[in-house]
């Protein structure tokens, strides 16, 4: 298996990481009747962490499709190298960064590691080109 490919399966669990820290944030502040009904109607804001879990989760969910097409392109072209398996990491490990900064309200560096992520995505589609 390639280090792409093996990169691509640890940024699925990590979005998994992602489900499971928000949606067990909003169920522990609402509680388990909520989280099991049809969650009708209007809610009260939830609190600033889990406020912040669930952005970066949705933020994970926006990046990831986009790094995933990347990967399955370049392993489906045979376009590996020493780039493409650096850049996967790069976006994964960024990605496993990103998510405690978000949940500490860390500004600016957690945008700087955002950028790294999107860096790596677009050294993917760079092999592509």
């Amino acid at each position: 298996m390639t280090i792409e490919i093996q990169m691509l399966v640890w940024s699925m669990l990590l979005g998994i990481v992602h489900l499971f820290a928000a949606s067990t944030a909003v169920t522990r502040e609402r509680g388990l009747h909520w989280n099991a009904s049809a969650r009708d109607g209007q809610n009260p804001p939830v609190r600033p962490l889990t406020g912040r879990l669930q952005r970066a989760q949705s933020n994970f969910m926006e990046t990831f499709p986009f790094f995933a097409a990347a990967v399955l392109a370049v392993v489906l072209t045979q376009r590996q190298d020493g780039l493409t398996a650096l850049a996967a990491q790069l976006y994964f490990w960024a990605r496993v960064v990103y998510l405690p900064l978000y949940a500490a309200g860390v500004p600016y560096l957690r945008s700087l590691v955002w950028l790294a992520s999107l860096v790596g995505i677009v050294l993917l589609l760079w092999a592509l080109l």
